[in-house]
C-alpha cells in the first residue's frame, strides 16, 4: 500500500453528494488503503455501514464550514456523529472570536469537542488558514494544543483559499512534533501532496485521493 494513501482523508462535502457517491467513496476508501472517508454529518451512519470491517476510518466536520455556531451545539453535533460512527472529527474554529483577539472563546470552544470527542475520536482542528495572519496562524496552532486536540488543518476548502505549502510549515512549527497537521484544500495531484508532506503535513484532506496515488505511482516507477 503507498505511504501517501495511508495519509489521505477521502474526502466528499459538497452539499449535492448523494449516498451512492458515498458509497463510491467508501469504495475507492477501501480500494486504495486510505485513512479514512471525510463525509457530512448526515452520512456518517451510510460511511460507517459502509466501512464495517475495514481499516478505513470514518470521519466528518463539525461547525462546518463557518465555525460560527456556539460551542455547545459543536459539542452536541460531535456527540451524535461518534454515536453514528465517526472515529474522526475536524471541527471549525471559532474564527471571527480568533480574529476579535478572544483567545479564551477560541480555547473554549475547542475543548468543548475535545471533550464531546474524549477518548472515543481524534479531534482536527479548522483553522481556515486564507482568512488569518501569520500570527492568528500560530495563536491557533497554540489554543489547539492547549485545548488537546490531536491535529491543526489548513482549511475547509470552502473559502477564498486552500492549503499552502507557508501555511503547513508554519503550522508545523507552531505545534512541534506533539500534534498532527493536515493539510486540505485545492490538493489535487502528487506533487501539490508531496510539498504538503515535505512542509511537515501528516494527513492530506482531498476529494483527487485517487488521481494523487496514480500520481505518485508514476513519480516513483
Amino acid at each position: 500500500m503507498s505511504r501517501i494513501a495511508q495519509m489521505i482523508d477521502h474526502t466528499l462535502l459538497k452539499p449535492e453528494a448523494t449516498e451512492q457517491e458515498i458509497l463510491k467513496l467508501c469504495e475507492e476508501a477501501k480500494a486504495h488503503g486510505f485513512a479514512s472517508v471525510c463525509v457530512n454529518p448526515y452520512f456518517v451512519k451510510t460511511a460507517a455501514q459502509a466501512l464495517q470491517g475495514s481499516p478505513v476510518k470514518v470521519c466528518t466536520v463539525i461547525g462546518f464550514p463557518l465555525g460560527a455556531t456556539d460551542a455547545r451545539v459543536k459539542a452536541y453535533e460531535t456527540k451524535l456523529a461518534i454515536e453514528d460512527g465517526a472515529q474522526e472529527v475536524d471541527m471549525v474554529i471559532n474564527i471571527g472570536a480568533l480574529k476579535s483577539g478572544d483567545a479564551e472563546v477560541v480555547e473554549r470552544d475547542i475543548q468543548a469537542v475535545v471533550e464531546a470527542a474524549k477518548e472515543r475520536a481524534l479531534v482536527k482542528v479548522i483553522l481556515e488558514t486564507c482568512l488569518l495572519t501569520d500570527e492568528e496562524i500560530v495563536r491557533a496552532c497554540e489554543l489547539a494544543k492547549k485545548a488537546g486536540a490531536d491535529f491543526v488543518k489548513t482549511s475547509t476548502g470552502f473559502s477564498s483559499g486552500g492549503a499552502t505549502v507557508e501555511a503547513v510549515r508554519l503550522m508545523r512549527q507552531a505545534v512541534g512534533e506533539s500534534l498532527g497537521v493536515k493539510a486540505s484544500g485545492g490538493i489535487r495531484d502528487y506533487e501539490t501532496a508531496k510539498a504538503m508532506i515535505d512542509a511537515g503535513a501528516t494527513r492530506i484532506g482531498a476529494s483527487a485521493g485517487i488521481k494523487i496515488v496514480e500520481g505518485e505511482k508514476k513519480a516513483t516507477e
